[in-house]
């Protein structure tokens, strides 16, 4: 299994990833993909996202039996802690522009 969500992608992005996944909800995208394809896809992804974000998790042998990536600028960012990977928060600026994830 495969969910890709982005937020504020370029529309010629999100048909492309139409073509390949079923769009549940807007920006929400799911299906059984191989792990090639899976990592063509993200390529896509990573090449059109412009200024948006995007996170993609897939099932995997692991303890939490998924893992995932991120692209683009988000309060949440991925931090592995004792081989585990968990979900970091970035304070929110003043000005309410978001921090950059490293």
């Amino acid at each position: 299994m495969l969910v890709i969500v982005v937020e504020n992608a370029p529309p010629r992005l999100r048909g492309r990833l139409a073509l390949w996944l079923l769009e549940v909800r807007a920006g929400v995208y799911v299906g059984k993909v191989s792990r090639r394809v899976r990592e063509m896809i993200w390529d896509t992804v990573d090449k059109g996202i412009e200024e948006g974000n995007a996170v993609l998790a897939w099932s995997t042998n692991t303890e939490s039996g998924f893992d995932f990536m991120t692209l683009g600028v988000n309060r949440r960012i991925p931090k592995e802690m004792d081989g585990v990977k968990l979900v970091s928060f970035l304070p929110e600026t003043p000005s309410g522009i978001q921090n950059s994830g490293g």
